[in-house]
């Protein structure tokens, strides 16, 4: 049953928080037994991301790394029922256009470069060579995060595109292998859990090390991801599903609980939040809840998330922004009367992954269509995190030229600063110019009379 609590009580201050406390997953029960894989893999490669994949995944895959030539995304997509498959280029089309607008924004022409006082300065912007993308294969497939994952990627101007999943070798890999047809994948890992994380970490006799790697996973994943960030980088950790919809008197109670039910239905973990005024509505809520929990058919996980972590905190109209702000959710849905209203509570929520305005904009839209990437930061990781989007494909690099005149008017700042720190030889790098400069410039010829090249 979905707890209730009321602003004021001590059951309200304790499970606050709990939740406000809660971080990111605890990894240190599956620490040792990951090492354990990254090391194998790392020193074995093939061999030993073979082994791990027959031992957990209970398989043999026919190649570690398929091409595109091997795995027939369009085909994949055709065999598809009409649905599935009209749903997946529109889904696919939205998030395309999003993350193309994302670019543009971003990138501004690739960066920028401007004179001052003979310093010329620069930025340039530079898509990263090659990224993996993971996508689970245990409870249940999804092909939306394949997109969501790989299309900001492709959009960036990424030119290898791994996609790491355990692939069933059957129909049921159709919809994952349309997914990845329709983001520019180039090629799939055909392993899953630590050992694909290290194959894309470290690399493999036939599996090329990456550059970044992204997308959710269990627990093992995420340990995973977490040991290798340094060799490799990595998007986030990720951690249990989590949605905070804040609802006025306005709202429906049934829109509520669908919503609630949306989040618990992914994992027994995740976090199904309300905040809302009145403990009538917030009971209301939870009887809607038990209603259509009774044939919902992952109920089982549905009910263990809803009685672990579910919780309706209701507190006044003045303290609803401040106390979502302290939850720091991944996704925060406002349904309250007016568009006005939620646009201005949203407003003054600084820390949402996705914020979702009105009642008709459920959180599913976002998980497939809209056009956001759905991989958000969790467990309050929004304080400092984004979601994922083309920034995260991209390397940024600082030009920087001087011209002689420059370098000699900052010469007697950049030598006091270096010798402040005790760095000599920073200083006479800038020295050691600053007196050939002053030189006449018959001095610079070379042995042939020419100027010596720089």
């Amino acid at each position: 049953m979905l707890a209730i609590s009321t602003h004021g009580t001590s059951a309200f201050a304790d499970a606050f928080g709990s939740l406000c406390a809660r971080g990111q997953s605890d990894l240190s029960k599956a620490e040792p037994a990951v090492r354990e894989i990254l090391d194998e893999v790392q020193r074995g490669g093939d061999a030993a991301v073979l082994r791990y994949v027959e031992k957990f995944e209970k398989r043999t895959p026919r190649a570690l790394l398929l091409s595109t030539r091997d795995f027939d995304g369009a085909a994949a997509l055709e065999r598809l029922p009409r649905d599935a498959r009209d749903a997946l280029r529109h889904a696919a089309a939205r998030v395309t256009r999003f993350h193309e607008r994302e670019r543009d924004a971003m990138f501004s022409g690739g960066g920028f470069r401007y004179d001052e006082d003979g310093v010329g300065l620069g930025l340039r912007v530079l898509p990263l060579a090659r990224v993996g993308v993971y996508a689970p294969g245990g409870k249940a497939r999804y092909p939306s995060s394949v997109l969501m994952s790989a299309i900001p990627a492709r959009v960036a101007g990424v030119k290898e595109i791994l996609l790491a999943t355990p692939l069933a070798g059957d129909a049921t890999d159709d919809g994952v292998l349309a997914a990845a047809h329709l983001s520019g994948v180039t090629g799939i890992v055909d392993a899953g859990g630590a050992q694909a994380i290290g194959a894309l970490a470290y690399g493999t006799s036939s599996i090329p090390r990456v550059d970044k790697i992204v997308g959710p996973g269990n627990i093992y994943v995420a340990c995973a991801k977490r040991l290798v960030y340094g060799a490799v980088a990595i998007d986030s950790i990720a951690g249990p599903s989590e949605i905070l919809v804040i609802a006025d008197a306005s709202a429906d109670p049934a829109h509520v609980a669908a919503d609630l039910l949306s989040q618990a239905e992914h994992d027994e973990d995740a976090y199904p939040l309300l905040l809302c005024t009145s403990r009538d509505f917030a009971e209301a809520v939870a009887r809607e809840v038990e209603r259509q929990l009774a044939d919902l058919p992952r109920a089982s996980i549905a009910r263990a998330s809803i009685d672990g972590h579910g919780h309706a905190f209701v507190a006044p109209e003045s303290k609803i922004a401040e106390l979502a702000d302290a939850i720091a959710p991944e996704h925060l849905s406002i349904q309250v009367a007016t568009a006005d209203a939620a646009d201005a509570l949203a407003a003054n929520v600084r820390n949402a992954g996705a914020v979702f305005l009105g009642r008709l904009t459920p959180e599913a839209t976002g998980d497939y269509v809209a056009g956001p990437s759905h991989v958000l930061p969790t467990g309050g990781a929004v304080r400092f995190g984004s979601p994922l989007g083309v920034h995260d494909f991209v390397a940024r690099t600082s030009l920087i030229r001087y011209s002689a005149d420059a370098l000699r008017r900052d010469e007697t700042a950049i030598c006091a600063l270096a010798r402040l720190e005790g760095l000599e030889a920073h200083a006479r790098a800038v020295t050691i110019r600053t007196r050939e400069a002053a030189l006449p410039a018959p001095s610079r010829a070379g042995p042939d009379g020419g100027r010596r090249g720089s």
